[in-house]
């Protein structure tokens, strides 16, 4: 993950298909053409697993149904809790299989009508299965992926903080924070809490700011003017140990300008 840094490779997030798209055939080809268009640039492919709760199909499964191209380098998958045991030995033999490095383990969002694992499936004990669970059965069980984890800067720190460091303890490679919307001082104290590991910044790419306060869980004071191409050149410039990770991504009028923002 070091090297995405220093060869200035984003991570460019893309959803996979809904099961209830309305035209999945359609929604199927943009996909393809936005996956394409980032391996072409040479940055990573990030897919979501069920982003928000809202059943999407597996990344292996549209990289498999479409014949996508995986490059080790340029793939990112998202995993969270929300599978059954057997959903998950599947999930990570299919990217095996595909030869898919880099997962982010993720608590994840949840729906009444998904299974979770627990702590039984695991071989672990406690009362649910978090993020650590699952990165200590990937590790375990799966060693030949490169996991890392989530960091969210609005919760409470010294919470977070101690999150962090059971997650370290876990076996995570690097970090991947919620969006963030300019200079933050619980990031800066990410950065020198941990000199060594890649930590990527996200960026929030939609001008809808206010929708940050869904994602990350607390509500987030924004300006009704935000400029996202003009945060993430401020994000580039504060903080140029950092890779950077780009959500929600207007590929016909933000994709042609982020190349020179980050060179």
């Amino acid at each position: 993950m070091k090297n995405h840094i220093l060869e200035k490779r984003y991570h460019i997030e893309i959803i996979p298909p809904r099961h209830d798209a309305d035209d999945l055939e359609s929604d199927l080809a943009t996909f393809a053409e936005k996956y394409r268009r980032v391996m072409d640039s040479g940055y990573c492919v990030c897919l979501t697993d069920n982003a928000m709760g809202r059943m999407t199909f597996q990344g292996h499964e549209v990289i498999t149904e479409l014949g996508l191209p995986v490059e080790p380098e340029q793939v990112m998958i998202h995993l969270n809790t929300f599978h059954s045991k057997e959903q998950l030995d599947e999930i990570l033999t299919a990217l095996q299989a595909l030869g898919v490095k880099y997962l982010l383990v993720v608590s994840g969002d949840g729906a009444p009508n998904m299974m979770r694992l627990t702590p039984r499936d695991l071989g672990s004990e406690g009362l649910s299965v978090t993020s650590v669970e699952l990165l200590r059965y990937i590790r375990a069980n799966y060693p030949g992926f490169v996991p890392g984890v989530a960091f969210n800067p609005y919760e409470p720190a010294e919470a977070e903080f101690a999150k962090m460091e059971r997650k370290m303890a876990a076996g995570a490679s690097f970090i991947i924070t919620q969006p963030l919307l300019g200079r933050n001082e619980m990031f800066e104290r990410l950065l020198a809490k941990y000199p060594d590991v890649p930590v990527i910044a996200e960026a929030w790419m939609s001008k809808r700011a206010y929708l940050l306060s869904d994602v990350v869980g607390y509500e987030i004071p924004t300006d009704a003017a935000y400029d996202p191409v003009a945060t993430l050149k401020e994000l580039v410039a504060l903080y140029p140990r950092c890779g950077f990770y780009l959500s929600i991504l207007g590929f016909k009028t933000q994709y042609p300008l982020i190349g020179d923002i980050w060179k």
